[in-house]
């Protein structure tokens, strides 16, 4: 992916069956923050995360970073259901360059094994290869963390390894890297 940048595209709202994508804005930061600062959530997330969370963290991290860049180095939506619109249950992102993953998501506790993450990158993996132009997604995720592994496998993304990473939790020490290519996100 190093020589590959995308086209420059606005957030745009995406829908699934259940789920409103909606572009994330500073108007998500109390539901985020709600579901977010939970250590059950944030521990499987890479050591940059703070912990204890600070409380002005989700406005800060929306302003530093998600904001600063939307539609041109990153794509930020609010997973929102579709019967509560702008209260926010989760978030996926893609990003360039690669931090070295070109995707990232949470899902507040309440809301894990019903699928919701599964339809949310669904979208967002559709989107990257369709309207950004992408020919592949680095992915990664903790070793250990069999939910978002699971979800890789789904997506039809392709095992490469282990590298040596820092999360939140310390248990963690180590990250699966995943490759998903245009080709196979069509062909599943």
């Amino acid at each position: 992916m190093s020589d590959f940048s995308p086209r420059p595209t606005p957030v745009p709202l995406l829908l699934t069956e259940r789920l409103r994508l909606e572009p994330l804005s500073m108007e998500h930061a109390t539901s985020y923050r709600e579901h977010f600062v939970d250590y059950e959530v944030i521990r499987h997330l890479s050591s940059t995360v703070p912990w204890p969370y600070p409380e002005d963290g989700v406005e800060t991290y929306f302003r530093d970073h998600v904001l600063r860049g939307m539609g041109e180095s990153c794509w930020h939506w609010a997973l929102c259901l579709l019967d509560k619109p702008g209260e926010t249950i989760g978030s996926v992102g893609l990003f360039w360059p690669g931090i070295p993953e070109n995707r990232g998501f949470w899902l507040g506790r309440a809301f894990w094994g019903k699928g919701y993450m599964g339809e949310a990158v669904e979208a967002v993996n559709t989107f990257a290869f369709t309207e950004l132009g992408c020919e592949q997604l680095i992915l990664s995720n903790a070793v250990g963390n069999r939910r978002s592994r699971r979800v890789k496998e789904r997506n039809g993304a392709v095992y490469m390894g282990v590298a040596p990473s820092g999360f939140v939790d310390p248990e963690y020490t180590e990250s699966e890297r995943w490759l998903l290519t245009r080709d196979a996100w069509f062909s599943r």
